[in-house]
């Protein structure tokens, strides 16, 4: 593994630099708000854009990603972990070009790994991100020292939320964890399952005027996906509901979403924290 990280670091120096994908974590307070949905679904939409996308799952144990576009891989990020895969080798051929890693148990393995383990993960992984404009982490529910490595070393974290208010306490309580290692990281609020586009906006409403209250945040209100029972049915035939039915309300939801996103990036791009994911994280896992 050593001969391997020092080659990859030899091949680093001598390339010309290369821009990063954006890094984005798509998070919620708890499980089964639709969070692993969205990621996909939005990565979808982002290649249909042009862009080229990587989805990372690391809702670890569940595979949620696989279920819901009806595919399975051999290898997940663990093999690549365990030595008995290079980086290439775990990446699958997803929908519409997104492109995906399994996550297995890898989030674990990467927190055990010493020093040598690390620096050849995040060799491996900057150049991979060379080829991808974005990386995009489905995290699992809930947050813990495992999963803050990831999040405080991503450009902008996705706050996925449906209208009940447990879940909002949670996506509340999910942003002050992260605020309170970082405060200037950006938040995306995405309601899912809106029953109206009053009910969505009166959610966001509340979310924000909690944040300025309390953490002093201005989260960016990035739009709402309808309750739609197109996606239950997409959901049993494992087709991600934007290729299911382009014209349901949830799929123009989706598409809106996307819209602002884009725009929001593009007007913001001067201020765009377009720091290094691979070297913010290998900060944090040489410091834990």
């Amino acid at each position: 593994m050593n001969d391997q990280a020092e080659k990859l670091r030899n091949r680093l120096k001598t390339n010309t630099p290369a821009k990063e994908a954006k890094t984005l974590a798509v998070v919620s307070g708890k499980g089964g708000v639709g969070k692993s949905n969205f990621s996909l679904n939005f990565s979808i939409s982002l290649a249909k854009k042009g862009y080229k996308v990587l989805l990372f799952d690391l809702d670890i144990g569940m595979g949620n990603i696989e279920i819901l576009m009806g595919r399975s891989s051999s290898l997940s990020i663990a093999d690549f972990l365990s030595g008995k895969s290079s980086m290439e080798e775990v990446i699958f051929q997803g929908p519409h070009g997104v492109e995906y890693i399994s996550g297995g148990t890898g989030l674990s393995q990467l927190v055990r790994m010493d020093r040598a383990g690390v620096d050849y993960f995040i060799s491996s992984l900057s150049e991979v991100l060379r080829k991808y404009d974005y990386l995009i982490f489905d995290m699992g529910a809930g947050l813990n020292e495992e999963t803050l490595a990831i999040l405080l070393s991503v450009n902008e974290i996705f706050v996925i939320t449906t209208t009940e208010p447990t879940s909002l306490m949670d996506a509340y309580a999910t942003m002050k964890y992260i605020h309170l290692s970082d405060s200037e990281l950006p938040f995306y609020l995405v309601v899912n399952r809106a029953g109206s586009i009053k009910e969505g906006n009166d959610t966001m409403a509340r979310l924000d005027d909690v944040l300025g209250k309390f953490l002093g945040r201005t989260p960016i209100k990035l739009g709402m996906l309808p309750d739609d029972k197109t996606v239950q049915e997409a959901v049993k035939r494992q087709i991600p509901f934007t290729m299911f039915n382009e014209r349901s309300q949830a799929s123009k939801g989706m598409a809106a979403i996307i819209e602002k996103y884009i725009n929001n990036a593009s007007y913001n791009a001067e201020k765009t924290d377009n720091r290094s994911f691979t070297a913010r994280l290998k900060q944090f896992l040489f410091e834990r």
